[in-house]
């Protein structure tokens, strides 16, 4: 791969991947935005209607506090209890806060669809671009192509539990959950494909959605509960008592449990795949990380000390074919219930609909950059809606594809999850390692930064994810108790894939391979070895616009 540079404009620092002293050269008046793409090697091809509200709004809908904590509820009771449910919630969010900032310091400095896989390939060692932008892009698009599957099948399934409340002999069957399941996709897949404004617009009332619901379920819950003698739980048990259901020490134990906030929380990245569509792009989108990440992690905090006050028998809800529904049913009257339920399950639409608008533009990224068979069909932008619409239906049918998975088990499907959490923070810290051990104080930083923070920050971070993904890993039994049908496939499910990626590298991939491509046309300005600080020249064509970049400071 060529040196890398980086530059600056009216906006700040940008990073680049032309090469040495390339010069990009665009037939257009370029906005500030558009400039600041121009440097970083792309055309701009979206319409930017998204801004820091509307980029949020996908963000935490991708989030989806209500119904992500819904579908994880077993990991977080069952594994640890109330105790390690709340304590771990706050530590977790400490670390996972650290990765956002970190995340959305990267963002600022290199704000393009392909996010993370780009900011890899530009702060590597020489030489080594391309393998790590290609290891983290496939990282990113595992845990993003598996997001939406594994949001819709929690949401199937808690759809129909619903029906086993009024009739207690039904039980949901597997080929109905599918189907479900499948219907779900392909209305989220239409929504995808709508022009950029109109999903803006869908995303803000799903997020004023998914805000209202949360509060009304903290709300509703502690008020409605039908507890009584004492109506919550004691402090010192909810606080202090760990009920531990593994075969490990209780501090392992708290720590598998994180899964359910590292699952939940795994959506802050989407404002950087959405930046070539947001307005101000090197300062909303990082904003919205940060913003996405801390406001969920409060919010879900608060969920969390509401059902570990009014929980009544946990063994229960974890037997129960959807711990969400069998806990509202536990402690709230039957119609209040059914309508947290349907809170829930609304949430749910909305937040698998937000996963696959961010999955279809990692899709699309990766495609313009060649790196998938065919990648000439699926980085196609429509012309009518100026969307990564084939982009779109590809991960409609991978999504659909994998959740064939439902008919080989719950353990089976279930992996989903884990994939999603693991193969995100995988990707999620690959550049931040990168950026804290070989760049250093070297790193050219967009307006949006952390300062004298931002290696302590990134190292913290870095430290979390790498002690987290051999945990998450972990069944929950050991020994004569570990059975197939208990075993954690997770690292089979994930690493055969990885592994297939990484094999196919050395065998082919590294001789076609160069990192993210520049498609826009650009001359030679300036000699290798001799950086040229980032400028905005105007030729005498005053259509013309030349941007010199230059990444790494000299």
């Amino acid at each position: 791969m060529a040196e890398v540079y980086s530059g600056s404009d009216m906006k700040g620092h940008q990073q680049s991947v032309l090469p040495d002293g390339d010069v990009p050269i665009v037939k257009a008046n370029l906005t500030a935005d558009e400039q600041v793409l121009v440097a970083l090697g792309y055309k701009p091809e979206f319409k930017r209607e998204f801004g820091l509200w509307t980029t949020f709004c996908v963000s935490f809908a991708v989030l989806g506090l209500l119904p992500s904590f819904a579908s994880t509820i077993y990991y977080g009771l069952g594994y640890a209890g109330t105790a390690g449910m709340v304590w771990g919630w706050l530590v977790a969010m400490f670390f996972i806060q650290c990765v956002a900032m970190s995340m959305a310091e990267l963002c600022s400095s290199m704000p393009t669809s392909g996010g993370l896989y780009y900011a890899s390939a530009v702060l590597a060692p020489g030489g080594w671009g391309p393998f790590a932008a290609w290891i983290t892009g496939w990282s990113n698009w595992i845990g993003q192509v598996t997001a939406a599957p594994s949001v819709d099948y929690a949401l199937s399934a808690m759809i129909l539990s619903a029906g086993t409340v009024y009739s207690p002999d039904y039980e949901p069957q597997d080929y109905q959950i599918f189907l479900l399941t499948t219907a779900i996709m392909i209305i989220h897949g239409v929504v995808s494909s709508l022009p950029t404004k109109m999903i803006g617009q869908i995303n803000s009332y799903g997020t004023s959605l998914n805000i209202a619901a949360l509060v009304v379920v903290i709300i509703l819950i502690p008020a409605g509960t039908m507890r009584e003698n004492p109506k919550f739980t004691p402090s010192k048990e909810v606080w202090g008592t760990i009920t531990n259901g593994t075969d490990y020490p209780d501090g392992v134990a708290v720590l598998m449990s994180f899964i359910g906030v590292i699952w939940t929380m795994s959506g802050y990245d989407s404002p950087f795949h959405l930046s070539e569509e947001c307005s101000n792009a090197n300062v909303a989108s990082p904003r919205a990380i940060v913003l996405t990440s801390a406001v969920g992690g409060v919010m879900g905090w608060f969920l969390q000390i509401v059902v570990a006050y009014t929980v009544t028998d946990i063994d229960v809800i974890i037997e129960g074919d959807s711990p969400w529904a069998t806990y509202l049913l536990q402690v709230l009257p039957e119609n209040t219930a059914l309508a947290a339920l349907a809170l829930t399950i609304c949430c749910g639409f909305s937040m698998g609909q937000g996963c696959m608008v961010a999955a279809s533009r990692v899709t699309y990224a990766y495609a313009r950059d060649d790196c998938f068979p065919l990648s000439r069909i699926w980085k196609i932008v429509n012309n009518h809606t100026q969307t990564p619409v084939n982009a779109v239906w590809f991960n409609v049918v991978i999504g659909n594809l994998l959740c064939l998975l439902i008919f080989a088990g719950s353990v089976a499907i279930d992996s989903i999850f884990s994939i999603g959490a693991i193969a995100a923070f995988t990707a999620f810290t690959i550049p931040i390692f990168i950026r804290v051990f070989f760049v250093g104080d070297r790193f050219r930083r967009g307006p949006w930064h952390l300062g004298k923070f931002s290696r302590p920050i990134g190292l913290m971070a870095v430290i979390f994810v790498a002690l987290m993904i051999p945990i998450l890993c972990l069944p929950s039994v050991t020994k004569s108790n570990l059975t197939a049908e208990l075993m954690n496939w997770t690292c089979l499910v994930y690493g055969a894939p990885m592994l297939s990626v990484i094999i196919w590298w050395f065998v082919s991939a590294r001789t076609w391979f160069k990192g993210p491509k520049v498609n826009v046309e650009h001359m030679m300005l300036g000699r290798e070895g001799n950086p040229i600080d980032g400028i905005v020249r105007h030729t005498s064509d005053p259509s013309e616009t030349q941007s010199i970049v230059n990444v790494v400071k000299t």
